[in-house]
């Protein structure tokens, strides 16, 4: 039932509004390019349900917002990129090609559904070279940015992208990336203050460039306590 006109510019807005509501919600995600590869790191309360998987060989997805919409958005690309890799070949199946079929599924959504998807995503291909490396970030409404050096999505990200863009470096080991991220994570207070975050409160993982076909690995236990800083020890970027 009709109870008044909405304008089609007023309607966009007041779904964008809803949706980018939604996403600043949820906690952050965050991806480093580095020499051997891509980090994904991201802070997430549950074990199980993971905000960074992997989608095919090459490529990885991370996500902010609503967590059955970007899981249906995750297991669509699975298929997608299986019968792709399947009828084709698997030199195929790219993060380009990816990120625009989800481009045009936020993007319709958005347009012709009732409510949008409260989802932000990042599809990243690893190359040979760090030149040959894709990150790309797609938002509800169907936007698509190919990133370079780093991606922030999700929470206080304006003020996590700052912290990342002073002290990134083209150099930057894996344990160094880790740990800039975790970092960064950690400075998503509106007031300044800083929280150490420990393995339990984190996800991480990576595209390994020196890995055979499947880059994907997910970074846990010793290995990632290991790699964390110890609670006394000064911030990487004071360093």
């Amino acid at each position: 039932m009709q109870f008044g006109y909405v304008s089609p510019e007023q309607l966009m807005k007041d779904r964008a509004d809803y949706a980018r509501k939604g996403i600043a919600r949820g906690r952050s995600v965050v991806v480093i390019q580095y020499p051997g590869g891509i980090l994904f790191a991201a802070e997430t309360p549950s074990r199980s349900l993971h905000k960074i998987s992997e989608i095919y060989d090459r490529i990885a997805f991370g996500a902010v917002g609503k967590y059955n919409e970007f899981e249906n958005l995750r297991v669509a690309g699975v298929r997608m990129a299986d019968l792709r890799g399947y009828a084709f070949d698997r030199a195929d199946v790219t993060g380009r090609g990816l990120a625009n079929v989800y481009a045009q599924t936020l993007g319709t959504i958005f347009t012709t559904e009732p409510k949008p998807y409260e989802v932000e995503i990042v599809v990243a291909e690893v190359g040979r070279t760090v030149a040959d490396d894709q990150i790309y970030r797609l938002t509800y409404d169907g936007s698509v940015a190919q990133e370079q050096q780093f991606a922030v999505m999700g929470g206080s990200a304006e003020q996590i992208t700052r912290y990342v863009a002073e002290n990134y470096r083209d150099d930057l080991t894996l344990q160094q990336a880790l740990r800039l991220a975790v970092e960064a994570l950690g400075r998503d207070s509106g007031n300044g203050e800083t929280r150490t975050l420990t393995a339990d409160a984190l996800e991480v993982a990576i595209l390994d460039r020196d890995r055979p076909r499947r880059r994907f690995r997910r970074i846990v236990g010793p290995e990632l306590d290991e790699m964390l800083p110890e609670p006394d020890e000064p911030p990487a970027a004071s360093t």
